[in-house]
């Protein structure tokens, strides 16, 4: 759940810290307090883009800063493993969001700096925020698929997951195949290139690292007489022009003298001993170089002509010899698939034909437990909303599969393989009894797919695991019994999850577990919002507001006060 939301120069609002505790928590306030604030700050905490124009004007940024408590077992966890940031069960989570005002953001979760979709990815996990046009989305009949796999948990997922493996798998052996097949002419004149480029190269016979070897042996095959005569001077001073034997003659006066002052003298003949040695085979050494030097023009000649030939190929085929290698290699291959065209196809078409078996047994199991998943949605969101005072609505789930002329032949049938399947879904609906099923989008009022959008909402809470889910206005176009029932499934629906929820309906409002008042207020020339937690009078005053407007009598406070009674007795019956 969420614990703390402290706020700092975020639009009109200068500095709120807010404490909140379990259960169903409202919102109220004036049309035009900042109760939408609050939402965009949960929002920027579950990595929800900023923007600028949030930051209060004056401020350098705005600062949000967010504490949740999560039970072990819960999966943003593993999340934050996966992410590779270290977090502990045992521990808080702290999230911490910033936005200055030229425009960029920074992130920190337990104090560890993540990027804008690291955050994103941990905060699907924590909150969900339900806006005041959501429900449009139960309008776009591309999404019903994906509410039903969710609604199908992990045996669901798995199957898609296999389906999905195994499609990729087919179309790309489809691609390659028609790539294959639709190689002609072109392929023909690539042929020739191919081979005479492969002829070529092999001939070279290349060996990787052979340019730097050519290279240094020109170096040394060029500068031959200045290596020698300066290898051969070098000796002659050493060996030749007394130069041992000056370094020897002063090693053996050392000798002769080190023991009249052993402690000053030895280490100084230990010294010239090892230089006279050191010098020695240094001599040694130069005139095996000496007699290793070669002086060979033809062979300069040969190393030139073979450098050309690499610099040639470099111009053509690649940077360096492996690289030249590596184009070989691929050249060969791409030789082999125009020279064995119709073998290579064939294989292809026995490889595509064998996943496609696969990718239709993957189909069939997926269209499977799709149904199975169907008819359970379809009566689990009809009893929802018969909570709602739906209880005439009809809710059905289709699920057809996707034919098309132009397809793939499965089953006696020809249909378009997609990677979400073979499946068509799409939410039906019958208001009214006697009417027929239809399309949500053909039938359903703004009322009444916010009751459905609720009642999903309350379905899916038990399956996705967030712990905080946030309702902006979700009873926008609802009044009377439904509002009721919408108040009363906010509060049952707080049982499993930790539930927001900005209203203007008394009936809502009367429901909280805890109540927030949302207030605007004008000092000098500059706004402030601030938030705070009513009291039992302080309930009782802003819903005899809500319910009478801006002239509070007693009627309507004590109206207020038989609400939250009434309220308590329902929050108690339905615990019990």
């Amino acid at each position: 759940m969420l614990n703390e939301l402290s706020i700092r120069n975020l639009a009109v609002i200068e500095s709120v810290h807010l404490d909140f505790r379990n259960g169903f928590q409202v919102l109220t306030g004036e049309t035009g307090a900042g109760k939408s604030i609050i939402i965009d700050a949960l929002g920027l905490v579950a990595g929800g883009r900023g923007a600028t124009d949030l930051v209060r004007y004056g401020s350098d940024k705005a600062e949000i800063e967010a504490l949740f408590d999560m039970p072990s077992d819960h999966p943003v966890w593993e999340s934050l493993s996966k992410l590779g940031i270290n977090a502990s069960a045992e521990e808080h989570l702290i999230i911490r969001r910033e936005i200055t005002t030229n425009g960029k953001s920074t992130s920190r979760i337990n104090g560890q700096l993540v990027n804008l979709s690291m955050l994103r990815e941990v905060g699907e996990w924590l909150v969900n925020i339900h806006g005041q046009h959501e429900h449009q989305s139960l309008m776009k009949v591309d999404e019903h698929i994906h509410w039903l796999d969710l609604f199908g948990g992990p045996a669901l997922a798995d199957a898609l997951t296999a389906y999905q493996s195994s499609y990729d798998k087919y179309t790309a052996l489809r691609r390659q195949l028609q790539e294959l097949q639709e190689s002609g002419k072109q392929a023909l004149q690539m042929q020739d290139l191919y081979r005479f480029q492969v002829e070529e190269i092999a001939a070279a016979q290349l060996k990787i690292g052979e340019d730097e070897l050519l290279q240094e042996e020109r170096r040394k095959l060029s500068n031959a007489e200045k290596l020698y005569q300066n290898v051969n001077e070098s000796y002659d001073t050493l060996y030749n022009n007394k130069g041992l034997q000056a370094v020897g003659k002063s090693m053996q006066r050392l000798q002769e003298i080190a023991s009249l002052d052993p402690a000053g003298l030895q280490p100084l003949l230990e010294q010239v001993q090892s230089a006279y040695y050191q010098l020695e085979d240094a001599a040694f050494q130069l005139r095996d170089y000496q007699e290793q030097i070669e002086f060979n023009p033809e062979r300069i000649d040969e190393i030139e002509q073979r450098l050309d030939l690499l610099s040639s190929f470099r111009r053509k085929y690649g940077e360096n010899v492996q690289e030249i290698l590596a184009y070989l290699t691929k050249i060969e291959e791409e030789l082999s698939l125009i020279e064995n065209k119709d073998e290579h196809i064939q294989k292809l078409q026995a490889a595509a034909d064998a996943e496609l078996g696969k990718l239709g047994g993957h189909a069939r199991k997926l269209s499977k437990l799709r149904a199975k998943a169907a008819e359970s949605l379809s009566q689990e969101i009809e009893g929802e909303l018969k909570d709602l005072h739906m209880e005439r609505t009809r809710f059905a789930v289709s699920l057809k599969p996707l034919e098309d002329p132009k397809g793939t032949e499965m089953d006696g049938r020809t249909v378009r393989l997609t990677r979400n399947g073979i499946d068509q879904v799409e939410f039906l609906i019958s208001a009214n009894p006697g009417e027929p099923l239809r399309g949500l989008s053909k039938i359903a009022s703004g009322g009444e797919l916010s009751r459905i959008m609720l009642a999903m909402k309350a379905i899916f809470a038990k399956v996705d695991r967030i712990s905080v889910l946030v309702f902006d206005e979700v009873d926008t176009g609802v009044s009377g019994r439904a509002a009721q029932a919408i108040a009363e499934k906010l509060s049952r629906l707080s049982q499993s999850c930790q539930v927001f929820s900005i209203t203007h309906l008394p009936q809502v409002a009367c429901m909280a577990d805890a109540h927030y008042l949302i207030r605007k207020s004008v000092e000098g020339e500059r706004t402030f919002t601030k938030v705070v937690r009513l009291n039992e009078e302080g309930r009782v005053e802003e819903l005899a507001r809500m319910l009478g407007g801006v002239e509070v009598t007693d009627k309507t406070l004590q109206h207020a006060r038989e609400m939250i009674q009434l309220a308590e007795v329902k929050k108690t019956a339905a615990a019990g």
